[in-house]
């Protein structure tokens, strides 16, 4: 098992976006989570509960012109965060998964922290938006968190109806999936789970 705390500070600032985000994976669900974008402030809450890291995350963003910069970027900072935390990789699980029900809504994810990024999204857009955040930007973000975070992450929605509830189960079963890939494991002694001994 690694001593070395599991902790990130990501700063990102570009012409549409300035972000500073701190992520403990070894926390206890806490989180502060200001981005402008109610709708995603709740399901970055949600993540951090359900995961069981502390995050804190402060954003300000072109949400005049939309809010899709802020979204991606948001992503962009979380992967980010998540690489940085996780090192090497080293004495990790490496895979997981969870199956959330969320009221009529049931969806599952399965990730592998892999350095392979790639993200299969089959989850039915049924309103145009929650709150006042476009739909599709939902997928916008898990992309980019895939991406960054060198995630092979899968999202597959077996069936619900309300908006709301399809994306909160959604953060949540990826909450959850990750805590599962994230935990060390003492038999692996920090050493990579993987047959090539690094990934």
């Amino acid at each position: 098992m690694k001593n070395s705390p599991r902790k990130a500070l990501i700063e990102r600032q570009t012409a549409e976006t300035e972000i500073k985000l701190t992520l403990n994976l070894d926390g206890s669900g806490k989180s502060h989570i200001a981005t402008g974008i109610p709708f995603i402030d709740h399901m970055l809450t949600l993540f951090a509960r359900h995961s069981g890291s502390d995050l804190d995350i402060e954003a300000n963003g072109d949400i005049e012109v939309d809010f899709h910069h802020t979204v991606e970027d948001l992503g962009i900072c979380l992967g980010q965060a998540l690489t940085q935390a996780l090192g090497d990789c080293g004495g990790i699980a490496r895979y997981g998964e969870a199956l959330i029900p969320m009221d009529e809504t049931l969806c599952g994810a399965v990730v592998d922290i892999s350095k392979r990024p790639f993200l299969v999204f089959n989850v039915a857009v049924t309103a145009p938006k929650v709150g006042e955040l476009d739909s599709e930007l939902i997928e916008e973000f898990f992309r980019a968190f895939a991406v960054h975070g060198g995630l092979t992450l899968h999202i597959n929605l077996n069936y619900g109806k309300n908006q709301h509830h399809i994306f909160e189960a959604a953060f949540k079963a990826s909450a959850h999936a990750l805590r599962r890939a994230w935990t060390e494991r003492s038999e692996l002694d920090g050493k990579v789970l993987s047959s090539k001994g690094t990934l």
